[in-house]
């Protein structure tokens, strides 16, 4: 079975040798892959990278470029029976990555599977924070639901063909797609054993824009979601004292604590800008999507230390040398 490896790039030089030394390490049994470049203008050396590992590219405009469009026409592109994504600034932590992210698709277990995401030092501590709210270290093959991140994700290319992904999108794509599918009666798992490093490096305002861009998403796929300043305010203040909390219990409050406050700031501003002026949501659903914690369990999270992203080449001669 072929798996076809879908990577949205521009200008990620920074990561992308690393990711695409990585997945030719893959030790995945029961797939072969390829790799597919969608490209919408890098200028930073990214093409050139991704043709020394062997990759196949296709490219966009940036006029015609949505997050959703971008992502059909690499699996319009691409050849696998799966179809793989991951992005060019996500890196997967170890050799079985592909094989356990996929297995639930062979199994038909699920239609659409995403799998865990961390960070590492050079990552925002306040994003670890989300990371582990969103990403648990437990599976969930099916879960409930329709949340779904195509940071790190696969789907059987037959559930996407019959629904494909939603083109008008400011982002969020990837939830659109898994509701419909749920909807169809298909299934998205979650596999927290096929993780990857997850590097942002953004500026204060990209966060915000991140945050707005995919809240203003959020409007087509859960209008009845909104929060007011009121919230916004409260949220702010309530996810800032339990990341100063969490980092004092890893130690890491020194370090930290300004980072902490503008995140969360950009995040839930940006979150109001995007999510203004639609329906109330019911108090209980909205503080399971907004809220900054899930339980208590978080301020102990092993992946809110500090962690090292080990070099793709760590513990083997890189091909270059043999």
């Amino acid at each position: 079975m072929l798996a076809s490896i879908v990577i949205r790039t521009l200008n990620e030089a920074s990561y992308l040798d690393d990711l695409l030394t990585m997945i030719a390490r893959q030790q995945a049994a029961d797939l072969q892959h390829e790799v597919v470049l969608i490209d919408s203008g890098s200028t930073d050396g990214t093409v050139e990278i991704a043709r020394h590992h062997g990759c196949r590219i296709t490219t966009i405009a940036k006029e015609e470029f949505s997050f959703g469009r971008s992502l059909n026409r690499g699996c319009d592109f691409a050849r696998g029976e799966i179809l793989v994504f991951i992005s060019g600034h996500c890196i997967p932590v170890d050799e079985h990555w592909l094989q356990r992210l996929c297995q639930p698709l062979i199994e038909g277990r699920a239609d659409y599977t995403y799998g865990r995401q961390v960070g590492d030092d050079d990552s925002y501590f306040s994003e670890r924070r989300i990371f582990a709210k969103y990403f648990p270290e437990t599976s969930a093959v099916p879960q409930d639901g329709f949340f779904c991140n195509n940071a790190n994700s696969a789907i059987a290319r037959a559930a996407w063909a019959r629904h494909r992904f939603d083109e008008e999108l400011t982002g969020l794509e990837d939830m659109a797609l898994a509701k419909q599918i749920v909807a169809a009666g298909g299934k998205v798992g979650y596999v927290a054993e096929a993780p990857v490093f997850h590097h942002h490096n953004e500026s204060w305002a990209s966060v915000r824009r991140r945050f707005e861009r995919e809240a203003l998403a959020l409007q087509t796929i859960m209008p009845e979601v909104q929060i007011s300043r009121l919230d916004m305010i409260r949220y702010i203040l309530t996810s800032v004292w339990m990341d100063l909390r969490s980092a004092r219990k890893n130690h890491n409050l020194r370090g930290h604590w300004r980072n902490i406050l503008r995140y969360r700031i950009a995040q839930y501003t940006g979150s109001y800008a995007g999510n203004h002026g639609h329906r109330r949501l019911s108090q209980s659903r909205k503080e399971r999507f907004f809220y900054p914690s899930v339980n208590e369990s978080d301020a102990d999270n092993a992946w809110l230390k500090p962690h090292r992203r080990p070099a793709p080449y760590e513990g083997q001669q890189p091909a270059g040398e043999r």
